[in-house]
């Protein structure tokens, strides 16, 4: 078997390193521009704004974030300490809270996106659409056999 069969390409070092320098990238923007937040506190924050209609839990921001729960619930501390987020009861389940944006979360979401755009369409260059969907394919093929 040498180096370059596919069980032993290092795909996964890939995946990593770029993910890496793509949160670095990320991160020194948003210090840049003085956002007071960082990348992970950032990706909760989107993934309650496109889905605090339908009401998030902590659980299900874990799940969607792959993070486990104690990191979530303490990413979600910081948020509600910055006047970002909230916890109300769930209408339908007592034991349950949905996490919600506050008027100033909203507004964070809508002055962070743009520099989360820019980030993204530096790392994305010259790729088209077709290379888009072949990545999106790839990674959801990888996803898929680690997770079976």
């Amino acid at each position: 078997m040498t180096p370059n069969t596919p069980d032993n390409r290092a795909y996964f070092f890939k995946i990593d390193t770029t993910i890496k320098k793509i949160r670095q990238g990320l991160q020194k923007k948003l210090d840049d521009k003085n956002v007071d937040l960082t990348v992970d506190q950032w990706v909760l924050l989107d993934h309650i704004f496109r889905h605090e209609a339908d009401g998030v839990s902590q659980n299900e921001l874990a799940e969607m974030t792959v993070k486990d729960a104690p990191t979530v619930t303490r990413i979600i501390d910081l948020l509600v300490k910055k006047g970002l987020a909230e916890r109300k009861m769930a209408e339908n389940d007592r034991r349950k809270f949905n996490i919600t944006l506050t008027d100033a979360g909203r507004s964070k979401f809508h002055e962070v996106f743009p520099i989360v755009a820019e980030v993204r369409r530096k790392g994305w260059g010259n790729l088209n659409d077709d290379d888009y969907q072949t990545f999106v394919r790839i990674l959801d093929s990888i996803y898929t056999n680690i997770t079976a």
